[in-house]
C-alpha cells in the first residue's frame, strides 16, 4: 500500500486546518496549516517570517509584541490574547494589525497592554475611512 492516500501523523496531537491572514497595505493574504492549540504570539512569528520572505510590502517588522491578530469576520473587534489558543473561536479568517507607536505602552511585565478599540486604531479606522472616500465621491 502507497502512503500517497494515507494522513500522516500530527506531531502537535492536535487538529489542523488552514487558516488565512490579511495584512494591510499588501497584496494579499498570507494562508498556511496551523495547528488548533498553536498560541496566536507563535501564528503571527510564522506571518512576520513568511511575510518577511516573500519579500512582500509595506515591511512589517520582526517583533511579535507589536502586532494583534484580529478574527476578520467576527461580530466583536477584540484581538486574540498572545497566549490564546488559535482555534479557540473556530475562525479561519484574521487580519494582522500593527499596534500605533502611540499606543505601545508597556505593563509592569515588559508585554505591550490592549490597544483601545474605542479610539479606532489600526485596520478599524483605515476601513472606515476608506468607506467614507467611497460613500462621499459618489
Amino acid at each position: 500500500m502507497t502512503t500517497k492516500g494515507k494522513k500522516r501523523p500530527n506531531s502537535s496531537g492536535g487538529e489542523r486546518f488552514l487558516i488565512s491572514i490579511n495584512v494591510i497595505g499588501s497584496a494579499g493574504p498570507i494562508r498556511f496549516v496551523v495547528s488548533k492549540n498553536d498560541k496566536a504570539d507563535s501564528v503571527i512569528e510564522t506571518v512576520l517570517k513568511k511575510y518577511g520572505r516573500e519579500g512582500r510590502l509595506p515591511i512589517l517588522g520582526s517583533v511579535v509584541t507589536s502586532f494583534f491578530l484580529y478574527p476578520a469576520n467576527a461580530a466583536g473587534f477584540y484581538a486574540l490574547k498572545g497566549t490564546e489558543a488559535i482555534g479557540s473561536r473556530g475562525l479561519r479568517n484574521f487580519v494582522l494589525c500593527k499596534i500605533n507607536n502611540s499606543n505601545n505602552n508597556s505593563n509592569s511585565n515588559g508585554s505591550p497592554s490592549s490597544v483601545s478599540v474605542g479610539k479606532q486604531s489600526g485596520w478599524r479606522a483605515w476601513l472606515q475611512k476608506s468607506l467614507s472616500i467611497k460613500i462621499l465621491s459618489h
